[in-house]
C-alpha cells in the first residue's frame, strides 16, 4: 500500500530489475503451490539484534487483504507472495514465522513499539515514513486504474467519475484526491472518491457498476482483473513506479538482518521462485538494499 512518487533516477539504477519494465502481467489466479522450502542462512541469522527471536518466532505485522500481495486463504491465514516472502525471511533466519494481522496504519505503530519485529503490507519507502522507521527495500510497484468491461476510462481524465480506492492507501489519501483537485483547478467537477475498508470491497464495486473505476498498486489491480473474468480491464497504463519495503525498527541493526535475509534468497532463487508462482517477477530486483526512498 504505496505512497505515490517515482523513483528518482539513482535510486532506479540501484535497484536493477530482474526481469524488464515494471508491468507485472497478468497475476496467476490462485496461490504458490510450489513455495520454495527455505534454508536457514547462518550469516543473516548471525545479524539479528539481541533478544530478536529469543523465542524461536519472527513476529510479522501485516493486514491481510491487498491480493496477491497479502490477504487470507479460506481458513483465514495470511497467504500471497508478501506473505511468502515474509516466511522465507523467517526460515533464512532460523525462526518460525507468526502473523500480527491489524490494519495497515497500525503496524508502523506495532513495529517501532516493539510488539512486531517486521512490517510486511506492501509499503512504500518514503522519506516521511523513514523519520519513524526503516525499510529494507523487495519490489517495485506502479499504479494502475481498472474500470468496467467496456468502460473506458482515463486515469488523466477523470473529473466527474466515481472512483474507488482501499481506505488509507496512497491512492486514497495522495494520487486521487491530487487528480480531483487539478480537476476543480481546471473549472472541472472533482472525482468522487469511494473509500473502501478492503481492496475485495473496491473491486466489486466496480464490477457491481456502483463506481466507474480503481485505482491501487500495479500487481493488486491484474490480479483483480484477473479474479473477475471479463468483468474488468485495464485503463490506462501503469505509473508512478516506486519501492516495497519491509518494515523494521529504525536503527534497531534488524534492517540489516532483513537485508541478508532476503538478498540470500535472490541469490538462491527462492525469491524468484516465489514472485513467478504468483505471476508478478517482472517486479522483481536483484540487489536488496535498505532505504531506497522516493523523493
Amino acid at each position: 500500500m504505496r505512497l505515490r512518487y517515482a523513483v528518482p533516477a539513482l535510486a532506479a539504477a540501484a535497484v536493477l530489475l530482474l526481469s524488464g519494465c515494471v508491468d507485472n502481467s497478468s497475476p496467476s489466479t490462485g496461490g504458490n503451490e510450489s513455495a520454495p522450502a527455505i534454508a536457514k542462512d547462518d550469516a543473516a541469522a548471525a545479524l539479528l539484534p539481541e533478544g530478536v527471536g529469543a523465542n524461536g518466532k519472527l513476529i510479522i505485522g501485516i493486514d491481510p487483504t491487498y491480493a496477491p500481495n497479502e490477504f487470507k486463504d479460506a481458513d483465514g491465514n495470511p497467504i500471497g507472495w508478501g506473505a511468502e516472502l515474509a516466511e522465507g525471511i523467517a526460515g533464512k533466519l532460523g525462526l518460525t514465522p507468526e502473523f500480527q494481522v491489524s490494519k495497515f496504519d497500525n503496524i508502523i505503530p506495532s513495529v517501532t513499539g516493539g510488539k512486531a519485529d517486521i512490517g510486511m503490507s506492501s509499503f512504500t519507502i518514503t522519506e516521511e515514513r523513514m523519520k519513524q522507521v526503516d525499510f529494507v527495500n523487495y519490489f517495485n510497484a506502479g499504479i494502475q486504474w481498472a474500470s468496467a468491461k467496456g468502460n473506458d476510462v482515463d486515469p488523466d481524465n477523470a473529473c466527474g467519475l466515481k472512483v474507488a480506492v482501499q481506505a488509507t492507501t496512497y491512492e486514497d489519501t495522495d494520487e486521487v484526491p491530487a487528480k480531483s483537485e487539478a480537476c476543480v483547478a481546471a473549472g472541472k467537477a472533482p472525482i468522487d472518491k469511494k473509500q473502501f475498508d478492503t481492496q475485495d470491497a473496491a473491486t466489486n464495486a466496480v464490477k457491481l457498476g456502483q463506481v466507474d473505476a480503481m485505482s491501487a498498486d500495479s500487481p493488486v489491480t491484474l490480479y483483480a482483473i484477473s479474479q473477475t473474468g471479463d468483468a474488468l480491464q485495464l485503463a490506462g497504463e501503469t505509473f508512478d513506479v516506486a519501492p516495497y519495503g519491509v518494515v523494521v525498527a529504525k536503527d534497531s541493526g534488524m534492517a540489516e538482518a532483513v537485508q541478508a535475509a532476503l538478498q540470500s534468497m535472490v541469490d538462491d532463487g527462492s525469491y524468484k521462485k516465489i514472485l513467478d508462482g504468483w505471476g508478478v517477477s517482472d517486479g522483481g530486483i536483484s540487489t536488496i538494499t535498505i532505504n531506497v526512498a522516493t523523493s
